[in-house]
């Protein structure tokens, strides 16, 4: 198991980005978090195996909603052990 740090910059609001983030991640295996830093950036804590936040990643860079981001980021980071993945509120 591995943990990333995603932050994406871009028009991320109002097109399902989170949600969509969701899915995948279910759908992988991953468990986490996303949410709203500001109305132009995101924030997610991935975990996984390392093949599966790999396809996580490259979902992020290539999705459905790839085409309204600017910059993405990843920094790996400490296991959390997360046991599901969410979506928070905002700050």
């Amino acid at each position: 198991m591995i943990h990333v740090n995603i932050t994406i910059k871009g028009k991320v609001q109002k097109i399902g980005f989170r949600f969509f983030s969701m899915q995948t991640a279910i759908q992988l295996g991953i468990c986490g978090f996303v949410k709203y830093l500001d109305k132009d950036k995101l924030y997610i804590e991935a975990e996984g195996k390392a093949d599966k936040i790999e396809e996580f990643k490259n979902w992020c860079r290539n999705g459905q909603c790839s085409y309204y981001l600017s910059q993405i980021t990843f920094e790996p980071g400490e296991l959390k052990n997360y046991t599901s993945y969410d979506i928070l509120e905002k700050n």
